[in-house]
């Protein structure tokens, strides 16, 4: 199979769409066209159900993806290693992270990275914890940055670093007066909170069972600063990260209610396909965040 038709078939699947697929590589809607029939006869299979209106992908076309993204993903990594043999960090760096390592841990290994290594072109993809692990799954990111940790047996995940979290209130809230508290005085409070399938949620709901609390309302909100900006308004308590919370800590916009004998704790994670076993640039990101956070 050549590189050119796999490369051609990856992005049709991806945008589902031929005219954008030729757009996108800058070759002749007849060229798709030629690159997916060559596919299918090499293959002796249909790839995808056409219409008029939608370009569907079949079974065997899902086994070819699968299939096709580890292949690239090997040619990029010899790419890379070739560069290295040259002395050279270059190529393309795809990471994938949660919300709050990407918005407040990644930011300064990045411009380390960026100063060590300036041919190297760096991605950044931000979704919550769940999405991060499909995109790794998927080999949309070449590797991922999770709150918590996961299982998943298609993938190596190794925690990096521990992280505390923090019940947090705004400064004039009725419980920012009674510290500390015991869990009780928790019961029927107002909380603001991310998204389903955010570490950050995770750890909340489990709060929320360990402590047996029973809530008045839940406002959910899809991103850190939302959810701060909401409890800052006094809509609410709401769980955080202390990196995500310590300015509006310095600058007594929000305040931390502690609860007797209780802390909490949780580990960022990395995670990636096997494939990207000893992939060069993946390597260097690691390295990064370990000679960062230790």
């Amino acid at each position: 199979m050549q590189y050119d038709a796999l490369k051609t078939f990856i992005t049709l699947v991806e945008v589902n769409n031929f005219t954008k697929t030729s757009e996108i590589l800058h070759i002749s809607q007849p060229s798709v066209s030629l690159h997916i029939k060559n596919l299918e006869q090499e293959l002796h299979t249909t790839l995808f159900i056409r219409s008029p209106k939608s370009v569907q992908i079949t079974p065997t076309g899902e086994i070819l993806y699968k299939r096709a993204k580890q292949i690239m993903a090997i040619t990029e990594a010899a790419r890379d290693d070739i560069a290295t043999y040259h002395h050279e960090v270059q190529g393309s760096l795809i990471i994938g992270a949660s919300f709050t390592i990407g918005e407040y841990i990644l930011p300064p290994i990045l411009a380390n990275l960026h100063q060590q290594f300036p041919q190297l072109e760096i991605q950044v993809i931000i979704g919550n914890t769940k999405e991060i692990i499909q995109y790794t799954k998927l080999l949309q990111v070449d590797i991922g940055l999770i709150e918590g940790q996961a299982q998943d047996q298609e993938l190596f995940i190794q925690s990096f670093m521990q992280d505390e979290l923090f019940i947090v209130c705004a400064s004039d809230h009725p419980l920012a007066r009674q510290q500390p508290l015991t869990a009780d005085k928790l019961q029927q409070q107002s909380w603001v909170a991310r998204e389903e399938g955010s570490g950050t949620r995770n750890y909340l709901d489990h709060l929320f069972r360990a402590n047996g609390l029973q809530i008045h309302s839940l406002l959910t909100i899809s991103s850190n600063q939302g959810v701060k900006e909401s409890v800052i308004q006094g809509l609410g308590l709401s769980l955080l990260s202390a990196c995500v919370i310590e300015r509006e800590l310095k600058n007594g916009d929000l305040t931390t209610i502690p609860l007797e004998g209780q802390h909490f704790m949780r580990t960022f994670s990395y995670l990636y396909s096997p494939t990207m076993k000893n992939k060069h640039n993946v390597d260097i990101l690691i390295n990064a965040l370990l000679k960062k956070l230790n």
